[in-house]
């Protein structure tokens, strides 16, 4: 199953597929070496592609109590920070980094209503890089809940990301687990928690998208 923000790309894909294995066949048949090697590094492109836009069915158990972790990947920062955007005091912060080769559908980390949803254009650092959460392009969305008040989420781009896609309006009600966006082509998402609040995962666990808990209430 593969995510709908990767349909016009992987049709795209495809065809190239096509036409690049009818023409090396053309062109280069009578050169065994050259045409299967131009077959093979296409297809592994095309795997590449659709791996990168994979969206696995997962069952969510919903629970008010828990924030789970909204994607795949390694938990890389748990830390106290001051959170200046939307809060303007201190949070604890935990990110999780995607590799190209984790699935990138951000969830919904729990239940509530969409109190704040923004864009911000930006750099394309390493998603690693201390700056890539106030400089590189961006979206941050602030969830209002039943157990932990106010959470926020920041969708952030990386290095080879360029297109962040966020589900979110101001006002709309959403539900743990469900599809909240994409980021194409990698990066990191950061969660923003009330201080006190029991952090379940460590530094470099791997997380997964909609069943990790990352925090219990």
């Amino acid at each position: 199953m593969f995510h709908k923000e990767g349909g016009k790309i992987i049709a795209i894909a495809t065809s190239l597929t096509v036409i690049i294995f009818l023409l090396s066949h053309k062109f280069v048949a009578d050169i065994f070496w050259l045409e299967k090697g131009i077959q093979v590094v296409t297809l592994f492109f095309l795997i590449m592609i659709l791996q990168f836009f994979r969206n696995p069915k997962r069952t969510v158990e919903i629970n008010d109590h828990h924030i789970i972790a909204p994607v795949d990947g390694k938990v890389v920062v748990i830390e106290e920070v001051f959170e200046e955007e939307y809060f303007k005091d201190k949070r604890l912060q935990v990110s999780i980094f995607m590799s190209p080769i984790n699935v990138h559908v951000t969830r919904y980390a729990a239940s509530g209503k969409i109190k704040f949803s923004k864009y911000h254009p930006g750099k394309y650092l390493v998603a690693w890089h201390p700056k890539a959460s106030t400089e590189n392009e961006r979206t941050t969305v602030v969830i209002e809940t039943k157990e932990f008040g106010e959470i926020l989420y920041r969708q952030i781009a990386g290095a080879l990301a360029r297109r962040i896609v966020n589900y979110a309006e101001e006002g709309q009600q959403v539900v743990q687990g469900e599809d909240a966006g994409f980021i194409k082509f990698g990066s990191r998402v950061d969660i923003y928690l009330p201080l006190g609040t029991k952090i379940n995962v460590h530094l470099n666990d791997k997380a997964v998208g909609g069943k990790t808990i990352v925090a219990t209430k």
